[in-house]
């Protein structure tokens, strides 16, 4: 059998994020279900960067955001999804993490899974492999001080996107040996580029249409995406997406 699909688990639960359970908005989208990876089998996920993506099924869409946290925009982007009862993937700057450690630790509080991708956002291909390995063990140790109070051993979430997407195979192969899985993306909103919200959310949707869905990729740093994603998510709601949370999967 595949190895990726040897790496994931597919847990439908009912829970409050389901859109029936979503205080005061009984047409939410919701979280339609929780996908279980096991980061110590995982092989990277997202056809953009990666021959493989997550299992998932037609018009399922995994939501994704990277850079943050920031005052302003992570916050708009944290109501947009409670309003919605959305459940999605922080890849965090260990930076932005010691900058904001309040609001780092909201976004685990309010049910979203804090990933790493980390301190200062270097391209880690160009880097010696050593100077590289300890930028990302930088940015897990901040992003867990700041989220958990103490650095730790192992990052409590082994999720990592590289930055730019600058990953090697060298450093692909230290991260499996590691456990800790890594995520490119399947669709992205382009959101480094300047537009409109209204710009970005039809680029989004076009892009999700031709793709059929996939991990999507934002960042929550961005003033336009966080005022384009109420009305991205509600026309998601509309043309009948499902969004998957993804999460670790529990050591047996």
């Amino acid at each position: 059998m595949n190895r990726i699909l040897l790496a994931f688990t597919l847990a439908a639960l009912a829970t409050p994020a389901a859109a029936a359970d979503c205080p005061g908005n009984a047409d939410a989208l919701g979280t339609i279900r929780v996908l279980e990876i096991d980061p110590a089998k995982a092989a990277p996920a997202g056809r953009k960067q990666f021959p493989a993506t997550l299992p998932l099924e037609k018009k399922e869409v995994v939501l994704t955001f990277d850079d943050g946290p920031v005052g302003g925009p992570t916050e708009r982007v944290l109501e947009a999804l409670k309003a919605q009862c959305v459940r999605a993937t922080f890849f965090m700057l260990g930076r932005s993490a010691t900058a904001a450690p309040a609001l780092a630790k909201r976004v685990l509080a309010e049910g979203h899974t804090v990933g790493h991708h980390s301190y200062r956002h270097p391209l880690l291909s160009r880097m010696n492999p050593a100077r590289a390995e300890a930028e990302i063990d930088h940015g897990i140790a901040a992003v867990e001080a700041a989220v958990y109070g103490e650095p730790g051993g192992p990052p409590r979430t082994p999720f990592f996107r590289f930055p730019g997407f600058a990953s090697s195979p060298a450093l692909l192969e230290t991260m499996t040996k590691r456990g800790i899985a890594v995520f490119g993306a399947d669709v992205w909103a382009g959101d480094w580029n300047r537009m409109s919200p209204e710009r970005e959310q039809a680029l989004v949707l076009k892009r999700l249409a031709a793709s059929g869905g996939g991990i999507l990729l934002l960042h929550d740093t961005v003033p336009q995406t966080a005022r384009m994603l109420p009305g991205l998510l509600r026309e998601l709601k509309r043309r009948d997406y499902r969004i998957v949370h993804i999460v670790p999967k529990p050591a047996q």
